[in-house]
C-alpha cells in the first residue's frame, strides 16, 4: 500500500503544498490563492471558479478524464454559467 505523500515548494516565495497520492500530485489552489490575499483567499478562488476560461478548461478536462462525462449536460451549465460571467465582460455589476 502506498502512502500519500506530501512536500511543500516554494514559488515566487510563496509556500505551495503538493500531495502525492497513487501516482497523482494535487497542488493546493489556497496556497497559490494567498500568493494574491492571504487574508482572504476564497475570494481569490471564488472568482477564478466563476470566469469562462475556468468553465470551459473543466469542461475539457473532464471530458478527456471521464467516461461517463455528459457533454451536453454540461453545455447547458456553462452557457448558464458564462451568461452569469458576461456582465462582467460588459461593464456590469457581477
Amino acid at each position: 500500500m502506498s502512502k500519500d505523500k506530501k512536500v511543500t515548494i516554494e514559488v515566487k516565495g510563496a509556500a505551495i503544498s503538493v500531495l502525492s497520492q497513487k501516482n497523482e500530485d494535487y497542488i493546493s489552489l489556497t496556497d497559490i490563492a494567498k500568493y494574491r490575499n492571504k487574508q482572504e483567499p476564497f475570494a481569490i478562488i471564488n472568482n477564478w471558479m466563476r470566469s469562462r476560461s475556468t468553465i470551459e478548461f473543466l469542461g475539457l478536462w473532464k471530458k478527456l478524464s471521464n467516461p461517463s462525462f455528459k457533454p451536453l449536460e454540461f453545455d447547458g451549465f456553462k452557457i448558464c454559467a458564462c451568461l452569469n460571467d458576461l456582465g462582467r465582460w460588459q461593464g456590469g455589476e457581477a
